[in-house]
């Protein structure tokens, strides 16, 4: 494709920021940081330039001359344009350095006089290229900056290349290019950059980076069903995708439900100009696919188009379809070909196109929003057979499908109908909250609320605007006193608004009592007005509640909560008693029936479309697993949870809270302060205070395991304070006490460690928590040791070890190995006069088995340096000295680890075999450190921290 530069966005407008292509971008800069070339090349529109300029700016700063230019298709036909805009401001300092014939030979090319070319002057000319380069690369390094490469004029093509293959390792001449691409014929651009080119390619952005994207240009805000429209049209080309959010933004109206989204006029002359070249038979047919969901051959035919085979040809022989080697499907070669096509037909052919695909379709679904975009005004046989489509999707597990039909229904239900049209919105909304669409639910319930007189129907609108709130309760404070207005003393309305009522204790006052007694007064409410779905809820969220507080009423609650009839929907959902009972299970130390309950939940979720159930049933499948020991299964499944919750734009915070606790267990321990941070933000931001003590608990343990454990104090401490003031006494539901008592023996402040431990203890007695008494039992053992009751401590880390594999807790069994293998070191190294021997070897073996059968390589890399480092029983080895530390000040840890083994002494091989990464991961590494620390080399780290040590 060719784009056209009168509707590419102007440079201003353009800020280098890197949206979706952070690896890349990391890649390309470590590539460049090494002394290597970068290639970039993609589709038309698909990023090269944002991260040309992204990459310039970052590096060009470390060379001494850039040279740049940029080339156009209707100037690459002028020979040595190109060298023109990269010499023309530096021949004047290097001119002096060539031999007369070459520069004779350049100033003649550069500026059009004595008419040179390479036919005439063309060994002169290489070699005056060759010339300058390496006289400004002897002053300084140099960076060549070339934009749309393809475009460059041969002549000047041929001359860098010529240079490019012959200036070697040792002259600093680097390359940075972007070229066009469609496929991976990039190759011929190669030869004009230096062997060492790496080639980067751009590919399409997932739908949460386009939304990154549109967000950054202030194409906002724009509900999940419009994103994923824009993501599938633009097939993930960020200017594809900036070119329609911008359309949508100044359109004054949204497209219809059903309809592909308008097109501008700039992306539609880029894409249908191969049309003219079609018959008007051909154009008809390809209309017919454009507005089919699943166009096919068949389905062409039962359309009337009798000739569908040779027009398909005729368009695919033009590049307007992609020929598939199998399957009778028809396929546009990009989906913005379709979308341009059905925008450029006029409304009539359009119509008359869907009125012979409701007839044609073989799905229920597909024929009815066919009818319905054939139809103009109200038609109460068409918004019927609307609402039995819709209601079919959602069977189907289609809700978002079932949103879209929904609201087609509402625009042809006349006003005096019954259901009227404003209750089949309202089930829209509803739909679309069990789709994950919370912005399109919102807006459809603010709609119906200019409108309705209704309590009832004004109670279910609020009821959508609560619920698309999602943790950010408080944002919808104001809501509250309308909807108790509006449901009077009707007690299945009531029952609905203290149900609510009940979360907002929650979540905004952090008052699991005041939670509670709300729940429980929405049981009976709900029992009283015979509503029994809301009834279950109620009870469900009381479950729950009751089961985090160390309530004694929770199993018979869980049980209430689990009695028959039951309600499908809500024995599935996420707050439901399918999940009271999960968490119950959970809690209760009984594993492999909570991994059982919760993989069936996930499982009928799925297959009901619930995205948000999904999101957190896939997180409660990862804690299940983390805790089994299953860090490598979990990590996975936290990811998916993750990815998914920022797809739809909710339970992020979740998410990113266990997501954290996975990639600290089995991952990258960076990533997962990160993420703790981030959770903690969502959480602040929503006024979570619930959540806010999760995602701290959460970052307390990853600070622990990257070896800080006076920032894991401060974290938990903040967790105890914020927990005290929720009135949460089961410690079996944050699970952070053993890694505070841990944290506090690190500090040496043992005594406090003890209160912790004494503390929690009693709780975890009182609800039979065995696997919480027994880490508690392993963190007063290193209390012990602390105290220098090594005997004491060594066979209680061995039962407790014990305990905790009996109970399936596989990674707190390799924590409790791991901390009786450091033990034991230490007592080793002690004098034994007159005592008895120490039972057990000093063996890490253990320790490293059950952490390598766990997957957890945060912890692996800290036995190896336990190892390496003999014996610092209470100090992750990884970890560079105190005074060190101070010197690296600003690193992230992987940074730290690798300056910390330099100043050791050890090998860029050694590095990477004691932190388990690659040489050139390692090498990666280093090229960051110097570049933060402002130095060049290993010897100035080591001079850096012996300066900080003599200071």
């Amino acid at each position: 494709m060719t784009v056209r530069r009168d509707f590419q966005e102007p440079p201003r407008s353009r800020p280098d920021l890197v949206i979706g292509r952070e690896d890349l971008f990391t890649s390309a800069r470590e590539q460049l940081g090494r002394g290597g070339s970068v290639l970039l090349h993609g589709p038309a529109g698909i990023g090269k330039s944002t991260v040309l300029r992204a990459l310039a700016a970052d590096y060009g700063a470390s060379a001494r001359t850039v040279l740049r230019c940029s080339a156009t298709e209707s100037e690459s036909h002028l020979p040595f344009l190109a060298l023109a805009d990269l010499f023309g401001l530096v021949l004047d300092e290097v001119s002096g350095q060539l031999p007369a014939a070459q520069r004779t030979a350049l100033e003649s090319a550069l500026t059009g006089r004595g008419e040179s070319t390479l036919q005439r002057d063309g060994l002169a000319l290489r070699l005056a290229v060759l010339s300058v380069l390496r006289a400004l690369a002897a002053k300084g390094p140099v960076l060549v900056v070339a934009d749309d490469f393809q475009w460059l004029d041969a002549a000047s093509a041929e001359l860098l290349g010529f240079a490019a293959r012959r200036l070697g390792d040792d002259t600093p001449v680097q390359m940075l290019c972007a070229v066009r691409t469609e496929g991976q014929e990039y190759d011929r651009h190669l030869r004009a950059s230096p062997p060492d080119t790496l080639a980067v390619r751009l590919g399409p952005l997932a739908r949460t980076q386009v939304s990154a994207l549109l967000d950054h240009r202030g194409y906002t805000p724009m509900s999940r069903s419009t994103i994923r429209d824009i993501h599938r049209t633009s097939g993930g080309n960020p200017l594809f995708a900036l070119e329609l959010g911008r359309a949508l933004a100044e359109s004054p109206t949204r497209p219809r439900p059903g309809e592909p989204l308008p097109v501008p006029t700039s992306l539609r002359a880029l894409v249908l100009s191969r049309l003219e070249m079609l018959s008007d038979e051909a154009r008809r047919t390809l209309l017919v696919a454009s507005a089919g969901a699943r166009p096919t051959l068949a389905l062409l035919h039962a359309a009337g188009r009798e000739h569908a085979e040779a027009e398909t040809a005729q368009a695919a022989a033009l590049g307007l379809l992609a020929t598939e080697a199998e399957g009778p499907a028809v396929r546009f070669a990009h989906p913005l070909i379709s979308a341009a096509l059905y925008a450029e037909a006029p409304a009539q052919e359009r119509r008359a196109v869907h009125a012979a695909l409701s007839t044609a379709a073989s799905d229920p679904i597909e024929r009815a929003r066919h009818l319905a975009l054939a139809t103009t005004g109200t038609d109460p046989e068409v918004a019927a057979r609307l609402a039995e489509a819709g209601a079919l999707a959602r069977d189907r597990g289609a809700p978002s499908v079932a949103a879209s039909l929904g609201l087609l229904a509402a625009r042809h239900t006349p006003a005096d109908s019954t259901p009227g049209p404003d209750e089949r919105r309202l089930q829209a909304a509803e739909d679309a909250i069990t789709a994950g669409e919370a912005d399109l639910a919102r807006d459809i319930a603010r709609d119906v609320l200019t409108r309705a007189t209704v309590s009832a129907e004004r109670v279910r609108a609020w009821m959508v605007v609560i619920e698309a709130a999602g943790q950010a309760l408080g944002d919808v404070d104001a809501v509250f006193p309308q909807v108790l207005a509006d449901a009077g003393d009707d007690p299945g309305l009531l029952a609905l608004v203290h149900y609510q009522l009940a979360w907002r204790g929650l979540v905004v006052e952090g008052d699991f009592a005041e939670a509670r007694q709300e729940a429980e007064h929405a049981a009976r409410l709900a029992a009283e007005g015979e509503d029994r779905r809301t009834e279950l809820m109620a009870l469900s969220f009381q479950a729950s509640t009751e089961t985090l507080m160390g309530h004694p009423g929770a199993p018979a609650t869980v049980k209430r909560a689990l009695r028959e009839p039951q309600d499908p929907y809500v024995a599935c959902h996420h707050n439901g008693a399918g999940s009271a009972r999960f968490r119950w299970l959970i809690m209760s130390d009984q594993l492999p029936e909570a991994r059982a309950t919760i993989t069936a939940l996930l499982r009928e979720v799925r297959r009901r479309g619930m995205v948000e159930s999904e999101v957190h049933f896939l997180r409660f499948l990862a804690d299940t697993e983390l805790r089994t020991g299953h860090c490598g299964r979990a990590l996975d499944l936290a990811r998916e949870s993750l990815r998914l919750a920022r797809d739809a734009g909710i339970g992020e915070g979740a998410s990113a809270m266990l997501a954290s606790l996975a990639e600290a267990s089995a991952g990258d321990v960076d990533r997962a302060l990160a993420l703790a941070r981030e959770a903690a933000d969502h959480a602040e931001v929503d006024g979570d205070q619930m959540y806010l003590s999760r995602a701290l608990a959460a970052l307390g343990y990853a600070q622990l395991v990257a070896g800080d454990p006076a920032a894991t104090v401060r974290s938990l401490r903040r967790v105890r304070e914020l927990e005290h003031g929720l009135g949460i006494n089961d410690p079996a539901r944050g699970r952070w006490h053993g890694d505070l008592a841990e944290a506090l023996v690190r500090i040496g402040e043992p005594g406090e460690a003890q209160d912790v431990i004494d503390t929690t203890r009693a709780h975890a007695l009182r609800l039979g928590r065995e696997s919480v008494l027994a880490v508690l039992d392993r963190a007063e053992a290193l209390v012990r040791a602390a105290r220098g009751e090594h005997e004491g401590a060594l066979v209680r880390l061995a039962s407790v070890r014990d305990r905790l594999g009996r109970l399936g807790y596989g990674l707190e069994e390799a924590r409790a190995a791991f901390a009786l293998a450091r033990l034991r070191a230490q007592a080793a190294a002690l004098p034994r006069t007159g005592h008895a021997p120490l039972p057990g070897p000093a063996s890490y073996d253990e320790a490293a088995r059950l952490f390598r059968r766990c997957r957890a390589l945060p912890w692996l890399r800290q036995v190896d340096a336990a190892v390496a480092a003999g014996s610092t029983p209470l100090e992750p080895a990884s970890v560079a000295p105190p005074v060190a530390l101070d010197a690296l000040e600003g690193l992230a840890s992987m940074e730290r680890q690798v300056a910390s083994l330099v100043m050791e002494g050890a090998t860029n091989r050694e590095i990477a075999a004691r932190l388990f990464i690659s040489v050139k991961t390692v090498e990666a590494t280093l090229t960051r450190v110097y570049r933060k620390l402002g130095i060049r080399s290993r010897v100035d780290i080591v001079r850096l921290a012996a300066g900080r040590r003599t200071t």
